[in-house]
């Protein structure tokens, strides 16, 4: 083999390792496009999101049904407010409860539906009511902290 042709082999295959290295880094960071096709807006408003970011999932029974759109400051309320743009295949039920867990210990956070029984489903726009915040793992530290100096005490 001549050595203009190991040069194109290599050139090749540095190549294709630089766009498994990109598509890798795309899908880690969910900025991989999304096949979702059509979507409708829905909005919730939280007393807390913790560290729930633009891009996060949406997910129902543990399949991801849309994704966090927008999240912004209400001065009025003092609350945050989400907007999620959701899959238009996937409709909801008025009374269904959003909460914003966590996977696993220290992984990312993220939106689920907890699917109630209301036979109305959720409207493009629609504002979710009711809503559970983000559970702060140092607030759960110090509660746990305090309450234990009070036992001391005693």
């Amino acid at each position: 083999m001549n050595r203009a042709t190991l040069d194109l082999w290599v050139g090749f295959f540095v190549a294709i390792g630089l766009a498994a290295l990109l598509f890798l880094a795309l899908k880690v960071g969910n900025l991989a496009s999304s096949n979702v096709g059509e979507t409708y807006t829905l909005q919730a408003e939280f007393d807390n999101i913790g560290g729930l970011k633009v891009r996060a999932p949406v997910k129902s029974a543990g399949v991801v049904v849309g994704r966090v759109a927008d999240i912004r400051f209400d001065p009025e309320t003092y609350r945050a407010v989400v907007s999620m743009k959701m899959d238009a295949r996937y409709k909801f039920p008025r009374d269904t409860i959003l909460t914003i867990n966590t996977s696993g210990i220290l992984g990312e956070q993220y939106i689920g539906f907890e699917v109630g029984g209301d036979t109305a489903m959720l409207k493009d726009g629609d504002m979710v009511k009711k809503t559970q915040s983000a559970v702060v793992l140092e607030k759960l530290i110090s509660q746990f902290m305090f309450n234990k100096a009070q036992e001391d005490k005693k």
